[in-house]
């Protein structure tokens, strides 16, 4: 090794050492501990005269006429502090009494308390005269150290609250890309840079189901990757994406999907967190997410529950006072796509209430695309249970096409919570694989909630609730359209004290008589309670709160009642009616009349349908009190195969030609109506 070579070496290990040495960091608690610890030495200073040093008036007279007083000094006319002679001093030292540690400089010996000023003079004069060797004097005595700390102190707290305070107002150092500014970083963005290093990676394998709204995703982030493939036809990057749809479909997986495959900076954060209680702070970090972006262009913001800000202006200001969230939002609408921009950032909002938000935000130039994230029909709960069934240790009995197929209208999170449930059924259980029954108990559990089998009910209140699930069950199994029966139980869940599962037929189209079979199914357990006990009961609540609402829809929202005729009263933007009617007062009683009939006509009709299978219905009521959980084999024992189950597997076919046959924004409006009502 050349010489060079040993002193380069040699440097580097210097540098080594230098940057491995622990840096000095400046502490403000070290100001408060050297405060402190100098407050603590002045008070033990203080305290050095303690109850040992006070002298009371005759030992003080006893001391001076035996000769032991040296001196005696008259500290402000109060006290008078006692220096002794060495012999004295000795005998001192010989009780154990000696000067505290803590003292600073020379301390008296002993204290005593001047009542009497002028007796104290005499009574030295009186020692002096005789001949006692004791001198005495005046002193003012100024404690500089305490009027300094009592003058500074509070100041010292004061200042110290007050940068505590402005931290807290902060957020601790303005939260999130807000940085350390104190009260001044309030206006900052909050949003956080994704870190494909620091947080865990989503792809869109991670991803299941969602094909359409993948691929719409796919081809901005595709954009982004490959721009020049687009722009040299002539085409622009869109503004924005609003992924629309129930809770729990996947629309915030899906963004996140996208900062993990996009190989560009990825701002997050939430429509709450530009609301603020200050005038103008909203606006400001608008202004401050979209400069950010602007420098690391091209980058994608994703606005998470955007219609925190992005309501519709105008409409729930009843004041007339200046609105902060109208401010955001007329600055986000700006921001994009104003006079001067003219950057590569795409907006990926989310939201579950499309219809509340403003016009201007929806416009083409700002959200461009709208991709509606829908409830996973059948495959895609089938690719999201395979999802989630990956980390389970799974027993030979569980088939993904059966949990799909006993989940219809989950959505993915509810279908991440079965699996999750399952999962812990079976550890509570002791088992060493999840089985079968286990993830049907979980969808037991989240439909209709924790069982309760302790909860005490009388012998002829069960036999009600017995009557009423059966005739629930009888209804829907005589009934052509309506939904065929999975398992019934006279369990108490929740709040209910019996529960009947169906299995309802994913359908894109419903037409009337499929309406009114649900609604004579529903209508009767109430039905079944009349036919057997001659009375009825309060248990029906729930069923009247469903048929009501179900009714009122089919005559005000769906056109299918004759009176009415084809008129709807529904507004899917939210915004036409307000606080007004948009019927006459005498369209209103007709309506009400026309609910009333409806509802009653199927409660006759269920009533008729039991009364003829009545032997049926107790038979069954009775198997349900011996079982308490009967299932559909239990059904066709006592009722009978289902006529209808052959005639329903022929007319599939048909029904799916026929609606396919259909124009599209036929079956988007229908759809849409009936998962508003």
């Amino acid at each position: 090794m050349s010489q060079n070579e040993k002193k380069n070496k040699q440097l580097k290990d210097k540098n080594l050492l230098k940057n491995n040495k622990p840096s000095f960091k400046f502490n403000v608690f070290w100001i408060y501990l050297a405060i402190s610890a100098v407050i603590f030495m002045v008070m033990m200073n203080s305290n050095d005269g303690s109850d040992d040093k006070i002298l009371s008036y005759n030992q003080f007279e006893n001391m001076l006429q035996h000769g032991k007083i040296k001196e005696v000094v008259i500290e402000n006319k109060r006290l008078a502090n006692i220096y002794v002679t060495d012999a004295a001093k000795k005998d001192k030292q010989k009780e154990g009494k000696n000067q505290s540690p803590f003292s600073l400089g020379q301390t008296p010996d002993y204290i005593v308390e001047i009542g009497d000023l002028k007796h104290f003079e005499e009574k030295l004069d009186k020692a002096k005269s005789e001949g006692i060797p004791v001198e005495w004097r005046f002193k003012t005595k100024t404690d500089y150290i305490m009027g300094f700390l009592l003058n500074i102190l509070p100041w010292v707290f004061f200042i110290g609250f007050w940068f505590y305070m402005m931290k807290r107002m902060s957020g601790a150092g303005g939260g999130g890309g807000a940085g350390g500014g104190g009260i001044f970083s309030i206006g900052k963005s909050r949003a956080e840079l994704y870190d494909a290093k620091k947080q865990e990676k989503t792809t869109f394998k991670d991803v299941a189901g969602l094909e359409g709204a993948k691929e719409e995703v796919k081809e901005i982030v595709d954009f982004l990757k490959n721009t020049e493939k687009y722009t040299k036809l002539g085409g622009k990057i869109p503004k924005g994406v609003l992924l629309v749809g129930p809770p729990g479909t996947g629309k915030t997986l899906l963004a996140k999907a996208v900062a993990g495959e996009a190989k560009v900076p990825f701002f997050s954060l939430s429509g709450s967190d530009f609301v603020e209680m200050f005038v103008g702070v909203g606006a400001s970090r608008v202004r401050d997410l979209f400069k950010k972006a602007k420098e690391k262009s091209p980058a994608i913001i994703f606005i998470d529950e955007i219609d925190a800000i992005g309501r519709a202006r105008g409409k729930n200001n009843f004041t007339g006072s200046n609105d902060e969230r109208e401010n955001t939002l007329n600055q986000l609408l700006t921001e994009m796509d104003g006079f001067g921009s003219k950057d590569n950032v795409i907006v990926i909002g989310a939201t579950n209430r499309a219809d509340v938000l403003d016009k201007a935000l929806l416009r083409a130039g700002r959200f461009d695309r709208q991709i509606f994230v829908d409830l996973p029909d059948l495959n895609e709960r089938k690719e999201i249970f395979q999802v989630h069934l990956k980390p389970l240790k799974l027993s030979d009995d569980v088939d993904v096409d059966f949990l799909a197929k006993q989940t219809p209208g989950f959505s993915g999170a509810d279908i991440a919570n079965v699996c999750n449930e399952a999962a812990l059924i079976a550890a509570r259980k002791g088992k060493e694989k999840v089985e079968k029954q286990d993830f049907l108990d979980a969808v037991d559990r989240i439909i209709g909630g924790l069982e309760k089998k302790n909860k005490v009910i009388k012998p002829e209140e069960k036999k009600r609730v017995a009557h009423h699930e059966a005739g629930h069950a009888t209804a829907s199994w005589l009934l052509e359209h309506a939904h065929p029966l999975v398992k019934v139980t006279i369990v108490p869940r929740g709040q209910s004290l019996g529960a009947a599962w169906y299995l309802p037929e994913e359908r894109v189209l419903i037409e009337k008589e499929h309406m009114l079979d649900e609604m004579a199914a529903t209508l009767a357990g109430r039905a079944a309670e009349e036919v057997v006990f001659g009375n009825i009961s309060t248990g029906a609540l729930n069923d009247l709160e469903k048929v009501t609402k179900q009714a009122r829809a089919m005559v005000t929202v769906y056109g299918l009642n004759d009176r009415i005729g084809n008129l709807t009263y529904y507004d899917s933007s939210g915004q036409e009616y307000g606080f007004t009617k948009p019927y006459s007062e005498k369209t209103a009683e007709i309506i009400d009349e026309e609910v009333s009939k409806l509802i009653e006509q199927q409660y006759q009709r269920a009533k008729d349908l039991l009364q003829k299978n009545k032997d049926k219905l107790i038979k069954l009521a009775e198997r349900l009190l011996e079982k308490e959980v009967i299932f559909k084999e239990d059904l066709e024992e006592i009722l009978g195969k289902r006529p209808f189950d052959d005639v329903e597997e022929d007319t599939t076919e048909m029904k799916s030609k026929k609606n396919e046959n259909n124009e599209t924004s036929i079956e988007d409006t229908h759809q849409s109506d009936e998962d508003k009502s």
